[in-house]
């Protein structure tokens, strides 16, 4: 009787070198979060030096004897009717860039999976991580540095220096400070942490009210998703003193199970000082509650993105994508900031 044949399958295509195809999805999966609110949030200028300067005026304060005689000779004054120069203030630009290096096998041999081009892919992942870059220096307690050849980069100062008029910081902490430079004033003096505490509402409606007097109006709220996730839970807290009745005045999407909806977010903040937009930021510190009139802030370009392909050398290809900019604070007293925060229950 003649043996029946093995079968042959799948374990035996591959017992002997491996004779199947390898089954890879063509598709590169990436769920890094591309977002920057408030690089995205903030106007746009034009630098023309690596020290860009620029000025701010102020309304001399209101006085209650600003009264006369009628017929009064030019010149008869009432205190504090002064003429007043502007004032001018300066920030150092910093270059922010990525870098790309590829051999010659992976620009044009090599059949990779996922994508067509190799070059094309990194460009497109670059981009975004630059933006994330810049976000977080603008966010950070960072001084305004001049570049030293060789020696030192130039650094760009961040909001945390730049907001000392409308801030409100832990025991042992301390504003950010200006020094002159020239015939400008610019932001050299770090932000000194104190001690963290929780964010309470009292904290956070005292700045917002302070810049108002100031002339400021705050639109803008950007704290940690741990804050916001703090503040929501305050907001809606049931039964005490801080409990909120919010009443919806925007569509909250379709519901696919055409169930209730539960509210469980707080996005906006009237206060008796303005409308307040809360945005969570992924860049920023934990322990700062930034509170901004972003008409009062811009980010100002020397050289804006680009994409620059760098002299080929041997079997390999370069680029980098580079921005030349310099964060720009048109007046900081408009403008607030709560610093040193614990992620910790938000208190009245």
């Amino acid at each position: 009787m003649v043996a029946a044949n093995a079968l042959y399958n799948a374990t035996a295509l591959r017992a002997t070198g491996n004779n199947i195809k390898e089954d890879v999805e063509q598709v590169i999966t990436m769920i890094s979060p591309e977002e920057t609110p408030i690089l995205s949030e903030l106007g746009k200028g034009k630098a023309k030096a690596d020290l860009h300067d620029w000025l701010y005026d102020r309304l001399a304060p209101a006085v209650n004897n600003n009264a006369h005689y009628d017929g009064d000779d030019f010149g008869t004054n009432v205190a504090g009717d002064t003429t007043t120069a502007a004032s001018r203030l300066g920030n150092y630009c910093q270059i922010s860039k990525k870098q790309i290096f590829l051999s010659g096998r992976v620009m044009n041999g090599l059949d990779l999976h996922g994508r067509k081009a190799e070059m094309a892919r990194q460009i497109a992942k670059k981009a975004p991580e630059l933006k994330r870059d810049m976000e977080m220096s603008i966010t950070a307690n960072q001084v305004a540095v001049p570049e030293v050849v060789a020696t030192t980069i130039a650094r760009s100062a961040g909001m945390p220096v730049w907001i000392a008029t409308n801030d409100d910081f832990g025991a042992g902490g301390a504003s950010g400070s200006l020094a002159t430079v020239g015939d400008r004033s610019v932001p050299t003096g770090a932000r000194t942490d104190g001690t963290n505490r929780a964010l309470s509402e009292a904290t956070l409606l005292g700045v917002i009210q302070n810049a108002w007097i100031e002339g400021g109006m705050i639109d803008r709220i950007y704290v940690r998703p741990e804050i916001k996730a703090r503040i929501s839970a305050y907001m809606f807290q049931g039964g005490t003193a801080a409990a909120r009745i919010a009443t919806p005045t925007q569509d909250y999407g379709p519901n696919p199970d055409r169930g209730v909806t539960v509210v469980g977010s707080v996005d906006v903040w009237k206060s008796d000082f303005g409308v307040h937009l809360i945005t969570p930021c992924r860049q920023q510190r934990v322990d700062d509650v930034f509170c901004l009139d972003t008409r009062r802030w811009k980010v100002a370009y020397l050289r804006k993105y680009r994409v620059e392909k760098i002299a080929k050398i041997g079997d390999s290809e370069r680029r980098h994508l580079i921005v030349d900019w310099v964060l720009v604070s048109k007046d900081e007293a408009a403008s607030a900031m709560v610093t040193d925060i614990n992620d910790v229950a938000m208190t009245n």
